[in-house]
């Protein structure tokens, strides 16, 4: 293990926002073509509005299926097979405002309710190359939503993610595990 495996076993229960951008900072970037393949998701809390948010809807992670075929929001589905669904039915306002109305419990279960309306085979976001505070990387876009995830790679099967929603101000960590 090393000593970034290390620093996330640590930190898996949360950390200050600051102490998870300084250890991206000391990560490497991540290539478009190393971005592949189905991730299962995780939060890192920082403190953010959003934390558990995710969490709470059913989130399970992503998939890319290329650099413009990726599905940026994969959700429990039936049977255990993550589903996606189509992101820009976020309520960003309301996300913004008052994000602990949506980790309510009617809201946790208006969700569940609409999600299988939600579910698409659409790719609702693409993979290009940033420089993210110095360090060349990889950027997912949403394609209807003004979020950008930046990742960096803790090694090449685990990432961590910083989601920018553009009118909040703290930046939302998350890991990603390469399903096998």
């Amino acid at each position: 293990m090393n000593d970034a495996e290390r620093w996330v076993q640590r930190h898996r229960g949360g950390a200050v926002a600051a102490d998870v951008l300084a250890f991206a900072d000391r990560l490497p970037g991540v290539a478009v073509e190393e971005m592949a393949g189905r991730w299962r998701g995780t939060e890192l809390p920082t403190g953010s509005p959003l934390d558990g948010l995710l969490t709470a809807h059913g989130w399970w992670g992503k998939e890319v299926l290329d650099a413009d075929t990726v599905h940026p929001l994969l959700v429990d589905g039936r049977a255990g097979r993550p589903r996606p669904v189509q992101p820009a039915a976020a309520p960003l306002s309301l996300l913004r405002r008052a994000p602990g109305l949506l980790r309510s419990r009617p809201a946790r279960l208006a969700s569940r309710a609409v999600r299988p309306l939600l579910t698409t085979r659409r790719p609702g976001a693409r993979l290009r190359p940033v420089v993210h505070r110095g360090v060349p990387t990889t950027a997912l876009v949403y394609d209807r939503l003004p979020v950008v995830d930046v990742f960096r790679a803790v090694t090449p099967d685990l990432l961590l993610g910083l989601m920018d929603v553009r009118g909040l101000r703290d930046t939302f960590a998350f890991l990603l595990e390469r399903e096998s």
